[in-house]
């Protein structure tokens, strides 16, 4: 029987590749759970591009601080030693390659690890760019967390993107309700599935190739 990861479990499976010691940039959305899953004793740093480093995870409800918020708008806790500082300054973090990681969402994502996460083309659809070209190109490592089809069952993960691309050849790991998946320079690897999955499951879903990692 097939089991589908919930948004929380796939939010402590990023955690668990996150390494001590890494500065990391949460995205809006499904990213930000991680910070939940990063206990007090793991010394991981994070930052948000609004201008925050040093962030807890999500306060409890009821103590929520909107003045403590990150880029989403979602109210978070600070933890000791954190900073607040100037937009600018956070995006020459960005660009300047002083972030390990960057855990983004995405519409989909192409074999090669390309990126689109900022617009679906669509003449109704409100571009939200916001620091997400950034982040994907600065960060030294790009994970990707995301459900593995559309709504409609449309896959993500593809040979190509069909959308307005975010970044090129950027994307490292893709965690999803299924899987997580590597991008390789051979292509898309199954590192991890879902309880019940296989790869013939995972790959009935998937828009482009997808191997076996050699340890499975």
């Amino acid at each position: 029987m097939t089991a589908r990861w919930t948004k929380g479990q796939m939010a402590a499976r990023v955690a668990r590749d996150i390494p001590d010691g890494a500065v990391v940039n949460l995205g809006i959305g499904m990213p930000t759970l991680v910070a939940n899953h990063l206990g007090a004793e793991r010394e991981v740093i994070l930052h948000s591009e609004n201008g925050v480093l040093g962030m807890g995870p999500a306060p409890p409800a009821g103590q929520e601080d909107y003045d403590l918020i990150n880029a989403g708008k979602g109210p978070v806790t600070l933890r000791p030693g954190g900073a607040f500082f100037h937009h600018a300054d956070s995006f020459a973090m960005m660009r300047g390659g002083h972030l390990d990681i960057c855990v983004l969402g995405a519409f989909q994502v192409a074999a090669n690890g390309d990126l689109a996460n900022w617009s679906t083309g669509a003449l109704d659809a409100i571009p939200a760019v916001g620091g997400a070209m950034d982040l994907a190109i600065g960060a030294k490592r790009t994970f990707v967390m995301m459900e593995h089809t559309t709504k409609t069952g449309e896959a993500r993960l593809v040979e190509r993107c069909s959308y307005p691309l975010t970044g090129l050849g950027c994307v490292a790991r893709v965690y999803t309700d299924i899987a997580v998946v590597d991008v390789t320079p051979s292509g898309l690897v199954l590192a991890e599935a879902a309880p019940g999955w296989d790869l013939a499951a995972v790959q009935a879903l998937t828009g482009a190739r997808l191997m076996a990692c050699p340890s499975r």
